[in-house]
């Protein structure tokens, strides 16, 4: 079974560079390929050093727009990317590489029993379990609840959505390729109605590498304010923070209304 990562990866100070270039052999025994969209805005040395590195990358356009309202065009970017340069994969894990990064240094074993059951369905998406979803910023935790409220009740399915990870059979890659409209972050829901749609078979693994992986590039902060739990706490005292997340969470549910 060939399984290839494609991945998006933003960076634009860096904070990624050093796990990145520590974590890359492990990503690459666990991987047939890897395929990585990278912006325009990452850091050189990011740019430099995914260059050399035995992978398939694009680096997007100086003039290609970034952020959540973008993001499905990034996301189906990279997974065009892998088709392309991968056309013997059978399946794909699609995740941001800051994700990835962060599940394979902490739960590696999950990581490879996730990538193993992956042709149980052509679209599995791989949400968080209690705990997992837990550990993110009350801000995030209480919008993406709505998120996934609306899509149970437009599908009857209970599950978590915004977790930015999915199994792919080559079929539900090409048609996610082909098909796809939603240039933005409602991606998350409305690749899985389209495969859906087109009479594929879908699935759900909650996992616990999916956790809040943020707090891999503030590590620093992390140890100055005292902890995790106090970094978090910072996150959600800013209103700006509740605001940004709540336009996230409309944004999927205006995609779920259009769709």
């Amino acid at each position: 079974m060939t399984i290839v990562l494609a991945a998006t990866h933003h960076d634009p100070d860096g904070r990624l560079y050093q796990q990145m270039v520590r974590l890359f052999p492990a990503l690459q025994r666990q991987f047939t390929g890897i395929a990585v969209l990278v912006t325009p805005t990452s850091v050189p040395v990011t740019q430099a050093w995914l260059a050399q590195a035995a992978i398939a990358l694009r680096i997007g356009a100086a003039d290609e727009p970034i952020g959540h309202l973008h993001l499905g065009r990034w996301r189906r970017g990279a997974v065009q990317l892998a088709l392309n340069a991968f056309p013997n994969a059978e399946w794909l894990l699609f995740c941001d590489l800051d994700r990835v990064l962060h599940w394979i240094e902490y739960w590696p074993d999950e990581l490879a029993a996730t990538l193993a059951e992956l042709p149980a369905f052509d679209l599995t998406v791989l949400g968080r379990t209690p705990r997992a979803l837990a550990s993110h910023p009350r801000a995030q935790v209480v919008t993406e609840a709505m998120v996934n409220e609306v899509f149970a009740r437009k599908t009857g399915l209970g599950w978590d959505m915004m977790a930015a990870a999915r199994g792919l059979s080559r079929q539900a890659a090409e048609l996610i390729v082909s098909a796809s409209r939603d240039d933005s972050i409602g991606a998350d829901c409305t690749w899985l109605l389209l495969v859906q749609r087109a009479g594929l078979t879908i699935g759900y693994r909650a996992t616990e590498g999916l956790e809040f992986e943020t707090l891999d590039r503030y590590r620093d902060e992390v140890a100055a304010l005292g902890g995790a739990q106090a970094w978090l706490d910072r996150f959600d005292a800013d209103p700006r923070n509740w605001l940004m997340r709540i336009d996230l969470a409309r944004t999927v549910i205006a995609a779920l209304g259009a769709n």
